[in-house]
C-alpha cells in the first residue's frame, strides 16, 4: 500500500471514529437535563480522540506541550459558551452564535501571543471561572423539551466534529504544538448543539444546556491539565485514559453534589 493511500485511510478511520463519539455523547445531552447535558457536552468526546490520533504521529512532549495550550485555551470556551447564552436570551442564532465564535476566535488569537506555563494557565482559571460561574447561574435552569429527531441532525454533527478531526490531525505537522492545541479544543460540539438546538426549542432552553457546560468545562481543563503532566513521564498509552477519567470523575463528583443537595432539601 502507498504511503499516500495509507495516510488518507488512515485520515478517514480517524475522522469516522471521533465522529462517533461526538454524535452518541449529543445524543445522550439532548434527552437529559440542561445539566448533565452540560457536563457530557464537555466530555472530551472530540479532543479527546484528537490527542489520541496526535499521540500516534507525534512525540509525548509534543502532546504535553499542546496539552498545555488548550489548558490556557479553556477558559475562552466557558466565556464563548456564556457570550451565547446571554445573547440567546433575546437574540436569534446568527447573532449569538456569530458573537460567541468572534468572542473564541480573539481570545485564541490572543493566546497564540503569550508563552504559557502550567501556574499561568491555572491562574487563568482562578480567575475566570468563578465569575463564569456567577454569571452562567441564573441562565442554568431553563427546561428542555424532549425533541424529536432528524436524520440530518446526525449527519451535521459528524460530519463538523469529523472535519474538525481532519484540520487538527493534518495541520499539527506545520502549525506546531502551540497551534494544535488551541485547535484541538475548539468548541465544536458545543456549537453543533447551538446550531440544532436553538432553533428547534429556543434560545432560553439551549442557553441553560450552554450555561452548564461552564461547570463541566472545570473538570475539562482538569482532563488536559493531567494529560500534561502525565504524557512525557507515563506515556500516551497511561496518560491519556487518565485524563479521560479526571473528566469523568469531575461529572460524577458534580451529579453526586446535586443529589446529595436534593436529599436535604
Amino acid at each position: 500500500m502507498s504511503p499516500d493511500l495509507l495516510f488518507w485511510l488512515t485520515l478517514i478511520l480517524k475522522m469516522a471514529v471521533t465522529a462517533a463519539f461526538a454524535v452518541a455523547a449529543t445524543i445522550i445531552a439532548e434527552r437529559t437535563g440542561p445539566l448533565i447535558g452540560g457536563l457530557i457536552a464537555t466530555l472530551p468526546v472530540a479532543a479527546g480522540p484528537a490527542y489520541v490520533f496526535l499521540a500516534l504521529d507525534h512525540t509525548p512532549q509534543f502532546l504535553a506541550d499542546s496539552a498545555l495550550m488548550s489548558l490556557a485555551a479553556n477558559p475562552p470556551i466557558a466565556i464563548y459558551a456564556l457570550t451565547y447564552a446571554w445573547l440567546a436570551q433575546r437574540c436569534g442564532l446568527v447573532v449569538s452564535l456569530g458573537a460567541a465564535l468572534c468572542v473564541w476566535l480573539a481570545t485564541a488569537v490572543l493566546l497564540q501571543s503569550i508563552s504559557w506555563t502550567l501556574a499561568g494557565a491555572i491562574l487563568l482559571h482562578v480567575v475566570v471561572f468563578p465569575v463564569c460561574l456567577l454569571l452562567a447561574e441564573p441562565l442554568r435552569h431553563a427546561p428542555v423539551p424532549r425533541l424529536r429527531r432528524y436524520w440530518y441532525d446526525t449527519v451535521l454533527r459528524a460530519a463538523a466534529v469529523a472535519v474538525l478531526v481532519a484540520a487538527v490531525v493534518g495541520l499539527s505537522f506545520s502549525i506546531g504544538p502551540r497551534s494544535t492545541g488551541v485547535l484541538a479544543v475548539f468548541p465544536i460540539v458545543l456549537t453543533s448543539i447551538i446550531i440544532i438546538l436553538h432553533r428547534r426549542i429556543g434560545g432560553r432552553a439551549t442557553a441553560a444546556v450552554l450555561a452548564n457546560t461552564v461547570l463541566g468545562l472545570i473538570g475539562f481543563g482538569g482532563a488536559v491539565a493531567t494529560l500534561h503532566l502525565t504524557v512525557v513521564p507515563l506515556g500516551p498509552a497511561l496518560a491519556l485514559p487518565l485524563a479521560l477519567a479526571v473528566s469523568v470523575s469531575w461529572g460524577l463528583l458534580v451529579l453526586g453534589v446535586r443529589s446529595l443537595r436534593r436529599r436535604r432539601v
